[in-house]
């Protein structure tokens, strides 16, 4: 589970790879996905930048374009090769 303020927090055997926490970034966090091996994650801000840790690699992001409506979720592929971002007015990104 991911703070709004970047703060990772597992549950049960999962492991923290690091955290957004005491940085300071443009938008909330408003999702995480795990890659498919669980030893890595990518966290999501509102504004489609993304973070990454452990396993998960960064493969881009929106940060950099002007969206029509925030992002407000992702997840990842199954392959763990990359991530889906999803705005609120229903817009993917691959």
């Amino acid at each position: 589970m991911a703070s709004s303020a970047g703060g990772v927090y597992p549950f049960g055997d999962a492991r923290s790879r690091g955290n957004m926490s005491g940085r300071t970034f443009n938008a909330p966090i408003v999702g995480m996905a795990a890659t498919p091996s669980g030893d890595g994650y990518w966290l999501v801000a509102s504004d489609g930048g993304i973070f990454s840790y452990g396993d998960g690699s960064f493969r881009g992001s929106t940060g950099s374009i002007r969206l029509n409506q925030p992002v407000v979720g992702m997840a990842a592929t199954p392959s763990g090769g990359g991530y889906w971002l999803v705005a609120a007015d229903g817009g993917i990104f691959d």
